[in-house]
C-alpha cells in the first residue's frame, strides 16, 4: 500500500509541476489504476448486448457487453458492463459516453468496481 501511495504522489507531483497547470480532473481519476471495465447505468429495457457494443465501439475494441437481468423474468435491471481491450479506450468511453443517449435513454458511465465476493473466493 505504501508503494501505491508513493506512486500516486509521484504522479500528482509530475502533473502539477507541468508548465500547463490546468489539468483536467478526469486525469487524476485515471492515474489511480483504472480498469478496462465500465459500469453503464440507465440502460433502456429494450437495449441488447449488441446495441451496447455498437454504442461503445467507436472508442475502441469492446471485448464484452453484459446487461444484468432478473433471473426469473429475464428483464433488464437497467444497468450493465462494457469491457474494453485497452484501458485507454475505456477512459475515452467513460469521458465521452457519460450522459449520452443510447437507445433513447441517457446512460451514466462509471468505472466498474472489483467484485469483492470474487476476490475473497480467489484468495
Amino acid at each position: 500500500m505504501a508503494a501505491s501511495l508513493r506512486e500516486m504522489s509521484k504522479s500528482f507531483l509530475r502533473h502539477t509541476s507541468h508548465p500547463n497547470h490546468c489539468i483536467p480532473p478526469a486525469h487524476f481519476l485515471f492515474s489511480r489504476g483504472f480498469s478496462s471495465k465500465l459500469l453503464v447505468k440507465g440502460i433502456s429495457f429494450t437495449s441488447t448486448e449488441e446495441s451496447l457494443t455498437q454504442a461503445f465501439s467507436p472508442f475502441g475494441k469492446v471485448l464484452d457487453a453484459n446487461i444484468v437481468r432478473n433471473k426469473v423474468t429475464n428483464k433488464s435491471k437497467g444497468f450493465g458492463y462494457v469491457t474494453f481491450e485497452m484501458e485507454e479506450d475505456a477512459e475515452k468511453a467513460l469521458v465521452n459516453m457519460n450522459g449520452k443517449m443510447v437507445d433513447q435513454r441517457v446512460v451514466f458511465v462509471d468505472k466498474a468496481r472489483p467484485d469483492h465476493k470474487m476476490a475473497k473466493n480467489a484468495g
